[in-house]
């Protein structure tokens, strides 16, 4: 029936395989916003846990820190922490987008826009 039809085949299936990654991609992005990771500064002193969106959901600080007369050190160490979490997001996100990427055959280091 399609037999004259040239690549239409090929390109129903493209279209399908994108249909299908599509649903991946919104599952995925729904997926990141529960997984959670967490950083760390000053040896543990101060924990920042984020999504592996990047969203900042928590921040613990051991009460050891807190002398008033060393405000400027425990300020560095929240900033350190969130951003040791979003650097741990950013990662975590990228590897569960390449588990996501694996199978399309795309060249190494091929990355796609999302």
């Amino acid at each position: 029936m399609f037999k004259g039809m040239g690549g239409l085949g090929d390109m129903t299936k493209m279209m399908a395989a994108a249909k299908d990654m599509q649903g991946k991609m919104e599952s995925l992005q729904e997926e990141l916003r529960t997984i959670e990771v967490t950083g760390e500064s000053g040896a543990g002193l101060v924990k920042a846990t984020a999504t592996a969106k990047g969203e900042l959901i928590g921040l613990d600080i051991d009460p050891s820190i807190f002398n008033p007369d060393e405000k400027e050190v425990v300020e560095d160490l929240i900033l350190a922490a969130i951003k040791d979490a979003q650097l741990k997001a950013s990662s975590r996100s990228q590897e569960e987008m390449q588990k996501l990427t694996e199978g399309l055959g795309l060249p190494p280091g091929m990355k796609l826009p999302f």
